[in-house]
C-alpha cells in the first residue's frame, strides 16, 4: 500500500508531512496537516463538481492536491540548490487504488517533474468516510465539447472568448480563482465548476516558500475531473507561447526549469488521470505557438471585444502590496505584468489609467515610475529585484535566436515538444523559432516606445 518512505529528519532539505483526519494525532516528528483544520473543503464548491458523479476517489484527489500544495509551501527551498525531499502520508478511501503501481508512479513522476523535488508518498485507510454531497437539482449537459481552466487572466479571457466563437455553449469554464468574476464577452460558456473547492491554512510554522510550482498540479487535476464529469475529451490550456514555453527556455538562477504550462507536464497529467479516474481526453494548447500579443489581437478582431479584456488581472502581487488610494491595482513591473504590457502594446490596445502601480515605465528611476499617491514605504529592494528579473527574462527570451550557444537548448526543447504534441521535430523547431522571432520585435518595439531614458532600458544596458 505504500511507496518507500525514507526517514531523513536530520536533512535540512527534507519535509515530512502527516495528513490526518480531524482530531487525530500525527506521527512523532512529522508536521501535522489536519483535514478540516489545515485543509478546508468548501461544501458548496464540492457540490458543483460532484452532483454528477458520487465517487469518493474524486474527493480524495482534491485532498491529495491540497496536501501537495501544503507541502510545497511549508519549507523554503535551500539557498544553495532547489530540490527538497518531501515525504507525505495521507488518508484516502481506497488505499489500494492509489497505491497501484501505475497510479502511484505516474503521480510521483508528474509531481517531481513539476516541482523539481523528490516525492515519497504513502496512502493509508481513511477512518471516517466523507459525507456525500446532496443531489444538485441542475443536470449537467453531456454535449460538452471542451473544458477550459479559467482564471481572470488575459490569456484565459482571450482563449475562452475564441473557443466560444467555435464551440458556442458546448464549452464550460472551471474557475481557478477565488472570485466568481464576470467574463464579459464569453457569455456562451457555461459555469458548472465554480472554483477550486478547497483552501489551505498554515500549521504551527508560517509558510516559507512562495514559488508555488505545485499550483499547476491542482489546476490540471481539477480540469481533468471536470472533463470526466462532463464527458469532455478536450481541455483547452489557454496559455500563449511566452507564458507556456518562456519559463523553461530561460531559467532563473538556480531554479529548476518551470514547466507549469508546458505540454510535457500536461502529458504526464493525462497519464496519471487516466490511471486514476479513466480520463480519456487531451490537454490542448491552441495558442502555444502565438505570442500573447497575437492572441489578444485575434481576440479583439474576431469577437469585436476591443475593451472587455481590460479588467483581467495578470499580476503576481497580493492586493495588500499594490493598493493605491484604497483600490488594488496590478503592480506593473513583475514578469507577468511586463509581458502583459508588452503584449497590449503589440496588439495595438490601450489600458485605462490607474491599471498599474508603476504607471510610468518611461520614468528615469524605478521609484519615480510609481503612482505619486502610492505609499513609498512599499517600494522595497525585493520589489525592484522582481522587476529587474522580469525585464531580463523578456530580454533574454528575445535574444535566444541570436546566439549559437542556445542552439542545443532549442533543439532539445523542440524534441520534447514534438513528443508531447505528436508533431515532427523539424516542424516544431520551425514553429518555435517563429514564435521567438515574433517575440523579439514585440519586446524591442515596446522598449523603443518607453524610450532610452526608461529605468528598464538602464537595467538592460547594465546587464
Amino acid at each position: 500500500m505504500t511507496t518507500s518512505l525514507q526517514e531523513s529528519s536530520s536533512d535540512r532539505q527534507s519535509i515530512h508531512v502527516d495528513v490526518v483526519e480531524y482530531g487525530k494525532n500525527e506521527r512523532p516528528g512529522w508536521l501535522r496537516c489536519a483535514i478540516d483544520e489545515n485543509l478546508s473543503f468548501k461544501l458548496d464548491r464540492m457540490e458543483s463538481y460532484f452532483f454528477a458523479k458520487r465517487d469518493p476517489v474524486l474527493h480524495d484527489a482534491f485532498v491529495v492536491a491540497a496536501a501537495v500544495e501544503f507541502c510545497d509551501m511549508t519549507k523554503p527551498r535551500p539557498g544553495n540548490g532547489w530540490g527538497r525531499i518531501i515525504s507525505l502520508r495521507l488518508p484516502v478511501h481506497d488505499p489500494d487504488r492509489w497505491s497501484q503501481k501505475l497510479v502511484a508512479d505516474s503521480l510521483r513522476e508528474a509531481l517531481e517533474f513539476l516541482t523539481g523535488d523528490r516525492w515519497e508518498l504513502c496512502f493509508y485507510q481513511r477512518e471516517r468516510p466523507v459525507t456525500q454531497p446532496r443531489q444538485d437539482p441542475l443536470g449537467l449537459r453531456y454535449d460538452i465539447s471542451a473544458v477550459i481552466p479559467y482564471s481572470n487572466g488575459l490569456d484565459s479571457r482571450a482563449a475562452a472568448g475564441l473557443a466560444a466563437q467555435e464551440l458556442e455553449d458546448r464549452i464550460v469554464r472551471i474557475r481557478l480563482g477565488a472570485k466568481n468574476t464576470s467574463p464579459n464577452g464569453i457569455d456562451s460558456c457555461k459555469d458548472y465548476f465554480t472554483t477550486v473547492p478547497y483552501c489551505i491554512r498554515q500549521g504551527k510554522n508560517r509558510f516559507g516558500e512562495s514559488s508555488a510550482r505545485s499550483r499547476a498540479f491542482k489546476f490540471l487535476l481539477a480540469s481533468g475531473i471536470a472533463a470526466v464529469l462532463s464527458d469532455a475529451e478536450r481541455i483547452i490550456v489557454p496559455e500563449s507561447g511566452q507564458g507556456a514555453l518562456g519559463p523553461c527556455l530561460v531559467s532563473v538562477g538556480q531554479a529548476s526549469p518551470d514547466y507549469r504550462s508546458h505540454p510535457r507536464f500536461g502529458r504526464m497529467m493525462e497519464k496519471f488521470l487516466h490511471s486514476l479516474i479513466g480520463f480519456k481526453g487531451r490537454f490542448d494548447y491552441p495558442h502555444i505557438w502565438n505570442t500573447k500579443g497575437e492572441t489578444l489581437a485575434r481576440f479583439t478582431e474576431e469577437t469585436g471585444n476591443c475593451t472587455k479584456w481590460a479588467n483581467t488581472r495578470s499580476c503576481w502581487q497580493q492586493n495588500r502590496q499594490v493598493g493605491v488610494g484604497g483600490k488594488a491595482r496590478q503592480c506593473g513591473i513583475c514578469a507577468a505584468c511586463l509581458l502583459r504590457r508588452m503584449s497590449v502594446h503589440a496588439a495595438g490596445q490601450i489600458e485605462p489609467p490607474g491599471t498599474y502601480v508603476w504607471e510610468n515605465l518611461s520614468a528615469p528611476t524605478f521609484s519615480a515610475g510609481a503612482a505619486p499617491e502610492f505609499d513609498k514605504k512599499k517600494i522595497t529592494g525585493a520589489m525592484e529585484q522582481y522587476a529587474i528579473a522580469g525585464a531580463l527574462h523578456l530580454d533574454h527570451l528575445a535574444a535566444l535566436l541570436d546566439s549559437r550557444a542556445n542552439a542545443s537548448r532549442l533543439k532539445l526543447e523542440s524534441n520534447w515538444l514534438g513528443r508531447s504534441l505528436d508533431m515532427p521535430q523539424d516542424i516544431v523547431k520551425q514553429t518555435l523559432e517563429r514564435l521567438l522571432a515574433q517575440h523579439k520585435p514585440e519586446w524591442e518595439n515596446f522598449m523603443a516606445f518607453l524610450g532610452p531614458e526608461s529605468f528598464l532600458a538602464s537595467w538592460l544596458h547594465e546587464a
